[in-house]
């Protein structure tokens, strides 16, 4: 059996339903809808599905969006997108104003009105940079549920134009490497999870098999098996999804480097730079 993970890696929340997604639902004369919630620290929705895609940001606080095989950061500069059909669990890690946008979609389609030969990147989840443009329009759409508001025709019209200009930024946001794949296995769940919760508590894969039971040979190959990948690769990606949320909160760089167990701010930026292109300065310039 494996061991039980320390306390300090495992944090109370508090389990709540969807957020009534049913009272939002795309159809072809209002193909966009626009929720809001205002969640606190350490919430979390519990994992649902719906029929219709999603596109979720924080107005402000950092948000998370869990599925089966991965788990997506959303600060106020990046949102999550989900495709329709695909169970996702939502995790608060900074209080959070969510704006949630449904997209109606013909039959078969995964993106927003993309050509078919761009589909299957939109049969993914994936992180999306949140443009200026982007934010302003979609704080602009009401969220009242249906049955609350009546919409006369002009009102019709200005939420058909905004949902236009909505979708024409989705489909040109970049695409950002915020992703971080989670396996199947028990024990290598229950190491990743933990090392998504405190990136920084141990260095190797050796100090992090001994919390979980297993041996650092097993581990390394249920990496290679499940996420074709190494621990200390997918490692990066955790400590970026956690050095964007830190940042997020106007972390500076040489708190955040620290935090992760960097033993310099220059070290930690080497990893940035070499892990996106470009300097933690620029590359988390927008998420506070």
């Amino acid at each position: 059996m494996p061991k039980s993970l320390p306390s300090s890696s495992r944090r109370l929340r508090t389990r709540i339903g969807p957020q009534t997604p049913h009272l939002y639902q795309p159809t072809a004369a209002r193909p966009l809808r626009a929720k809001a919630n205002h969640l606190t620290v350490d919430t979390e929705v519990v994992p649902h599905a719906h029929a219709w895609a999603q596109f979720s940001f924080s107005a402000a606080g950092v948000v998370r969006v869990t599925v089966d095989r991965g788990t997506y950061l959303a600060p106020p500069s990046r949102a999550v997108w989900v495709p329709p059909g695909v169970a996702h669990a939502v995790t608060v890690v900074e209080e959070a104003d969510l704006r949630t946008l449904y997209l109606h979609q013909a039959r078969g389609q995964a993106g927003p009105d993309v050509p078919l030969d761009q589909q299957s990147a939109w049969r993914q989840c994936r992180v999306l940079e949140v443009s200026d443009l982007l934010r302003a329009l979609v704080l602009e759409l009401s969220t009242a549920p249906d049955g609350e508001e009546r919409l006369d025709a002009a009102a019709r019209e200005r939420e058909r134009l905004i949902g236009a200009l909505v979708l024409g930024e989705i489909r040109r946001a970049r695409a950002l490497p915020m992703g971080v794949p989670l396996p199947a296995d028990k024990r290598l769940r229950a190491l990743c999870e933990a090392v998504l919760e405190d990136p920084g508590r141990h260095a190797t894969l050796e100090r992090w098999a001994a919390d979980v039971g297993a041996s650092t040979r097993t581990l390394a190959r249920l990496f290679r098996d499940e996420l074709g990948t190494s621990f200390g690769q997918w490692r990066q990606q955790a400590q970026l999804a956690r050095a964007l949320s830190l940042a997020a909160r106007r972390t500076p760089i040489a708190a955040i480097a620290a935090d992760l167990g960097y033993s310099s701010a220059s070290a930690f930026t080497a990893m940035v730079t070499r892990a996106v292109g470009e300097p933690p300065s620029r590359f988390f310039a927008s998420a506070g």
